[in-house]
């Protein structure tokens, strides 16, 4: 079977909220898709609630796995994908009913664009527009700027190795797009609020402590030491130094010149690093 897009869903005890997933999947205006579950040993109803969805459309697939892991899952469900495009997606989150619809036709028209996302909000324990920062590589390698969900094509993603298994506590989406794009791939972020991120008092990245947080950042840094050694040079990094000099400034000034202590560096911080 030949479908255009296979929406990889990994999946660990997510009943509560694997319903309104899978129904934003179900609602897409765009109709030639497949879904794949795949399910990290769940031990509650998610598997009834995946195989009623399989009995319902058989654009639904669903994979149970002895293993544990979202990068296992990811990888082991688009392995066995037959879309031309992926749409990663977690199991707790939704996406709008035209999502694939619009990403679908910006990556058909456009050879060279590598990677489409969209505008987004945050629905749950908090409902707000989602204020995502604008794409640059070279910011990417210090603060994750695209959420998981975004559309590329399988046959970019079969250039890499994957989403790396070793980042089994978080960030593991940030590592992968680090190795999938480069400073000259083709980004387009839709302007339209085309997905919606759950947030829960449990999520995972929402909950990461400082500890976690050093020892994620790190990891990424390990597996990708090259780039980081491409993008991260000298001038960057005494951009940070004086910053920081200057942040310490900022503590023992006066509230009346913090302000323009603040904004002038950052200022020209963020013109340094959109710099290629």
């Amino acid at each position: 079977m030949s479908v255009k897009v296979s929406v990889i869903i990994p999946c660990y005890n997510s009943a509560a909220y694997l319903t309104e997933t899978l129904d934003s999947v179900m609602q897409q205006t765009f109709t030639d898709w497949e879904c794949i579950i795949a399910d990290n040993a769940s031990t509650d109803t998610s598997k009834v609630i995946c195989e009623s969805y399989v009995e319902k459309d058989k654009r639904f697939r669903y994979l149970y796995l002895d293993k544990k892991g979202v990068s296992l899952a990811r990888n082991t469900a688009i392995a066995n994908s037959a879309g031309q495009y992926i749409l990663p997606l977690d199991a707790d989150d939704k996406i709008h009913p035209d999502y694939l619809a619009r990403a679908v036709e910006l990556l058909e028209k456009d050879k060279d664009l590598k990677l489409v996302y969209a505008d987004a909000e945050l629905f749950g324990a908090v409902n707000k527009k989602w204020t995502l920062p604008e794409y640059n590589y070279r910011d990417l390698l210090i603060e994750n700027c695209v959420y998981c969900t975004a559309l590329f094509r399988k046959v970019d993603f079969e250039k890499t190795k994957g989403y790396n298994e070793n980042m089994v506590e978080g960030f593991e989406d940030w590592d992968f797009w680090i190795k999938f794009l480069d400073g000259q791939s083709k980004v387009h972020k839709i302007d339209a609020v085309l997905f919606y991120y759950r947030i829960r008092k449990e999520s995972r990245n929402s909950s990461l402590d400082e500890e976690l947080q050093r020892k994620l950042r790190k990891q990424i840094f390990e597996n990708n030491k090259e780039v980081y050694n491409k993008y991260i040079d000298a001038d960057f990094i005494f951009e940070f130094y004086r910053i920081r000099g200057r942040l310490h400034a900022i503590e023992k000034s006066t509230a009346l010149k913090a302000g323009k202590l603040l904004v002038d560096p950052l200022i020209a911080f963020h013109k340094l690093i959109r710099k290629q």
